[in-house]
């Protein structure tokens, strides 16, 4: 079942708690310490855009991928509404192809742990090192498993407001280490108000925790530099009951890089 279909049409609305101003100043500071004070930065996993309009308000051109078509329809739609010149494209992470380098790559909301088989992570850190300018940046969040087994595992989130609700299920399996999100989302139909009619979506999320000593070795298979790693928010290093890392990586030349031109 494909994800972030029906969730798509209420996802900014449920995440209205997250305080994305200050997790795009967090952002553009690890940018900015990093080197990358301006330029072009693709947003993967932008989902409907957020982030990639915080970061193109504070003077970066931007590219925004993601795989949900519903969530680049609805990232679209608010970037013409601002007039804002930011590019989305539709592809997955470890498929993407672009038209030239960029000077970073930026990743959150979790959306590196959506990867959930090593070869397929290992592909996204080499196309990210092969687009990056020389010294490029590509930084990134990941949820850890001490969040998926103390947390999320087999625990239960709803929400009800007026005009819809979802319930939201997960089961953490430890061997696989794998968060599977089961999904159930009522939207009411605008044009039918008086008769209070609701659309249901289901949908299955599937996440996988990376450990950061995996992390770091697939870095390194793919050519790329790990320069560090911080509890979430924070510069002090990831705990043992961190819930949210980021990890800064950097581009280092390679004598076979390819381009797409």
């Amino acid at each position: 079942m494909e994800a972030y279909t029906g969730f798509a049409q209420v996802y900014d609305l449920f995440m209205d708690n997250i305080p994305y101003d200050e997790w795009s100043q967090y952002l553009i500071s690890l940018l900015k310490e990093y080197g990358v004070t301006k330029g072009l930065v693709a947003d993967l996993g932008c989902g409907t855009g957020t982030i990639t309009e915080y970061l193109n308000q504070a003077g970066y051109d931007m590219i925004g991928i993601d795989s949900a078509e519903e969530m680049l329809e609805i990232a679209r739609e608010k970037a013409d509404e601002k007039g804002l010149d930011i590019l989305y494209l539709e592809q997955n992470m470890q498929q993407m192809e672009l038209f030239g380098t960029v000077s970073a790559f930026v990743s959150i909301c979790d959306s590196v742990n959506y990867i959930t088989k090593e070869q397929d992570l290992l592909q996204v850190f080499r196309l990210a090192n092969n687009y990056l300018d020389p010294g490029g940046v590509f930084v990134f969040d990941l949820n850890t498993r001490y969040k998926y087994e103390h947390i999320l595992a087999q625990n239960t989130f709803a929400e009800n407001r007026e005009d819809c609700s979802f319930i939201w299920d997960n089961y953490y399996y430890p061997e696989e280490q794998m968060n599977e999100y089961d999904l159930t989302i009522y939207v009411k139909d605008e044009e039918n108000v008086e008769e209070a009619v609701f659309y249901r979506f289901d949908e299955e999320h599937y996440q996988k925790a990376y450990d950061l000593e995996t992390v770091k070795r697939l870095l390194e298979e793919a050519g790329m530099e790990f320069v560090t790693a911080y509890d979430a928010f924070t510069k002090d290093a990831p705990k043992e009951d961190s819930e949210r890392i980021y990890i800064v990586a950097r581009e280092q030349r390679q004598a076979g890089k390819y381009y797409t031109c």
